[in-house]
């Protein structure tokens, strides 16, 4: 009876070593669906807001900040692993801070044009799920300039929250 017993331990074992990426997978999977379905690449995808995503550098970043007369205009950051340009140095609970709470690892609050509010309803499975997708994704070098304050001469292409009566007296671009 115990000659048969090992090679049924071998076998669980290896199957439980194999199930380990597919939950890795799933949870990646799921991660991607709630990215996609929440719109996160509009803001954080080159050339997105412009009608012309680079899907070959998904969520590295946009070339359009939201402007807010009196607040400051705000680019969609990288939200690849890149170490320099992204969140390759965040840790999976920094992350999930950052979309949940509003506020970044060095302390700096995310203005509410990040839907943060919103996305502090995610479940925590949901949260670690999102997470896990940035983490994965391929790092992208991409600097994405900003955040520029009230005062400051914005360096990228503006998208302006104007009331309908501003908006309808401002100059046409020349």
């Amino acid at each position: 009876m115990r000659n048969w017993a090992w090679p049924l331990l071998v076998a669980a074992a290896m199957f439980g070593a194999s199930a380990a990426p597919s939950a890795a997978e799933t949870l990646i999977e799921r991660g991607k669906y709630l990215v996609i379905i929440s719109g996160c690449g509009t803001c954080h995808t080159p050339g997105d807001l412009l009608g012309k995503p680079d899907m070959t550098r998904t969520l590295a970043g946009s070339e359009v900040g939201f402007g807010i007369p009196g607040v400051g205009v705000f680019v969609g950051g990288n939200l690849t692993p890149d170490k320099e340009t992204g969140l390759g140095d965040w840790t999976t609970e920094q992350i999930i801070t950052a979309i949940t709470t509003g506020v970044m690892p060095n302390g700096r609050k995310l203005f509410p044009v990040m839907p943060w509010p919103d996305l502090a309803h995610l479940s925590a499975d949901d949260a670690q799920a999102i997470a896990a997708y940035l983490k994965s994704l391929p790092p992208v070098k991409n600097a994405v300039p900003g955040p520029f304050g009230p005062k400051d001469v914005p360096s990228t292409l503006v998208s302006v929250i104007v009331p309908g009566d501003v908006y309808a007296k401002m100059p046409a671009p020349k």
